[in-house]
């Protein structure tokens, strides 16, 4: 049995025949002119240029016609496609006709498809159909020598604002100095030239020399971009190297070179890796956030690009618009919680500290983060993401696990500071072996006596201190939009890591954010995650009691009010309530180890955490930039 249906009445009809099968009407065949008019844009379709071309009157002149347009439609990037199909013939002559289509390109990094209507006007031609080529059978508006082309157009880059809504960043005049090779004979007296001026960017000879070589041939090699009034300062010492040129723009910029970086980043073209990360939002030539904020909350402020197509000439030159695939929608402007008068004071206090260092400021009430500096030394943002022992700051811990299982004690209740202790065949000690003997507990804190700390916390459950720890946000499960660490502590394996862990040494690891919060967390008694943006809050963790906070409040005063506080000396004279911890931590395999310098502390609504690498070691003590900071920022 077949069954065939009436094309004319779509009436459906059985046929049995005895000893064969009764044959249906034969189905209409496409006719050849509209065969070849979807084969030439099939070939359009999947980008086959000699295809296309070859299916033409002139295959040479449409194959450079096709070329261009694939290519600009592209935009050099991977990932055009194209769905053409013919819809209807019309004006049928024996040896001519019109084959009408639609178009739909799938154009790289636009979301939606560029659609439009055209017609390929047929031709036979010893015996086979051809399409008359003219640059208007791509598109019906193209004239003679132009081709399809794609712009795309950013809007505005919108501000990273402060927390009073203000941009911090302007468009600033800049110099890139850089090498025209084919102006210089002596390329090493050049790099050491410019190496020698430059030498506080960390530029080395060597690195020029080897960015020159590596360079496409004659290519101008830049080297450093500068601000305006930066470029003037070592104008010049370089002004006259042989094949040393400036050309000058602008660019995206922060008040400062220093202020909140690397935290805030910058903004420039975009990279390889930037584009290839964007899963298509991000193409060549875009201006991108490269690093920091800028590169995190990109999609935000950056907004969508428009893409357009339009008609161009063989210069490049654009002619009509085509047609709108993607409407410009500008970026919407991010506010931080960054107080600008925090910011500076922090960037001022760190302005002249060579070793890697880092002021965190947060407001202990909110969790808003304040001011995030780094120290010119510092080659990444140590201030959110360095991992480092806590050394006697995490004393804070230490005594808040103490209090904890033992309520009726008080700053004021006796404890014995001997200059040494003991701990499973390991011998602790305090700083020169310093001893006070029996001393109320705010001394032991104030004067940051090791063996203190280590005997109370020896008398605890091996997990005390790291879980007073968390208590105030140690390993808190929270996020910012950039890269940050919370710290970590590991319970004790040994008698020994515990009373480490007691002193800040062994196994516990903290950033100078995570201190500002614990410093914070201790003296509110309600501990709070960080935020950057303005309306997303910290989550906040279990409150602590209000007794509890008290008596920490009283020992991290007296680190700071009472003779002899490891902090009097040195921030004493400053207003207002300053409390905190001093730290010293060690570090590396040196003997005697070399020493990380640490403070954290609170003055009123503001907490706060300073940290040196190597400082101690390096003559680099903390408390002086505490002082800078304090003494500039009265917020």
């Amino acid at each position: 049995m077949i069954r065939c249906r009436s094309l004319a009445a779509g009436i459906l009809v059985v046929l049995l025949a005895a000893g064969g099968v009764a044959a249906c009407s034969k189905a209409k065949k496409t006719p050849p002119e509209q065969v070849a008019a979807q084969a030439f844009l099939d070939s359009l379709a999947v980008g086959d240029t000699q295809a296309a071309a070859a299916k033409t009157t002139d295959a040479a002149t449409a194959a450079t016609t096709v070329k261009a347009s694939l290519a600009g439609l592209s935009g050099g990037a991977a990932g055009l496609k194209g769905t053409l199909r013919v819809t209807d013939l019309t004006d049928r002559q024996a040896s001519s006709a019109t084959a009408n289509y639609s178009a739909s390109w799938a154009l790289p990094g636009a979301g939606s498809p560029w659609t439009y209507t055209g017609s390929l006007p047929m031709v036979k031609q010893n015996g086979a159909w051809l399409v008359t080529w003219s640059s208007a059978d791509l598109h019906p508006m193209l004239v003679t020598g132009s081709h399809l082309t794609v712009k795309r157009t950013q809007p505005a880059r919108a501000a990273l604002e402060d927390s009073a809504g203000k941009p911090l960043f302007t468009t600033t005049p800049v110099v890139t100095i850089g090498i025209a090779p084919p102006q210089v004979k002596d390329l090493t007296a050049v790099a050491a030239g410019l190496a020698a001026a430059l030498k506080s960017y960390g530029i080395a000879a060597a690195d020029i020399v080897k960015s020159v070589k590596a360079a496409p041939k004659n290519q101008f090699v830049p080297v450093i971009t500068l601000r305006r009034d930066a470029y003037e300062a070592v104008k010049l010492q370089i002004y006259n190297l042989p094949g040393v040129q400036f050309p000058a723009s602008t660019q995206l910029l922060g008040p400062s070179s220093a202020f909140a970086q690397p935290m805030l980043g910058r903004v420039g073209n975009a990279t390889k890796e930037i584009i290839d990360a964007s899963k298509g939002r991000v193409r060549a030539g875009d201006n991108t956030g490269l690093s920091g904020l800028q590169l995190a909350l990109d999609p935000q402020l950056a907004g969508t690009a428009a893409v357009d197509v339009y008609a161009a000439d063989s210069a490049g030159t654009l002619g009509a618009n085509l047609g709108s695939v993607v409407p410009a929608k500008a970026g919407q402007p991010v506010k931080l919680t960054l107080d600008r008068a925090a910011q500076t004071a922090a960037d001022a206090a760190l302005a002249s500290v060579t070793l890697p260092a880092a002021v965190v400021a947060v407001q202990p009430s909110t969790g808003k983060v304040l001011a995030v500096a780094n120290s010119s030394g510092a080659r990444e943002d140590i201030a959110l993401t360095g991992q480092y022992p806590a050394g006697s700051t995490f004393k804070i811990a230490t005594y808040t696990a103490e209090y904890t299982a033992n309520p009726s004690l008080t700053p004021s209740s006796p404890v014995d500071c001997p200059a040494t202790t003991q701990v499973n065949g390991q011998t602790f000690e305090n700083e020169n072996r310093f001893s006070h003997g029996l001393i109320p507990m705010s001394a032991a804190f104030a004067y940051s006596c090791n063996t203190s700390a280590i005997n109370l916390a020896m008398k605890l459950p091996a997990d005390a201190v790291s879980n007073a720890a968390r208590s105030l946000g140690l390993g808190a499960d929270w996020k910012l939009p950039v890269a940050a660490f919370s710290g970590s502590l590991p319970a004790p394996a040994s008698p020994n890591e515990q009373a480490a862990a007691a002193i800040g040494q062994g196994k516990v690891l903290v950033s100078p954010l995570v201190m500002a919060l614990i410093a914070g967390g201790s003296a509110t008694g309600k501990p709070i995650g960080p935020s950057l943006v303005d309306g997303q809050s910290g989550a906040r963790l279990p409150v602590l009691p209000s007794a509890l906070t008290s008596k920490m409040d009283t020992l991290a005063r007296a680190t700071v009010a009472i003779t002899g506080g490891s902090a009097n000396a040195a921030l004493g004279d400053l207003p207002g309530n300053v409390s905190g911890k001093t730290g010293t931590a060690e570090f590396g395999t040196d003997q005697p180890p070399k020493t990380h310098a640490w403070f954290a502390g609170t003055r009123g609504d503001l907490a706060f955490a300073v940290f040196v690498y190597g400082g101690d070691s390096g003559k680099v003590p903390a408390l002086p930039i505490v002082h800078s900071f304090l003494s500039a920022y009265h917020g």
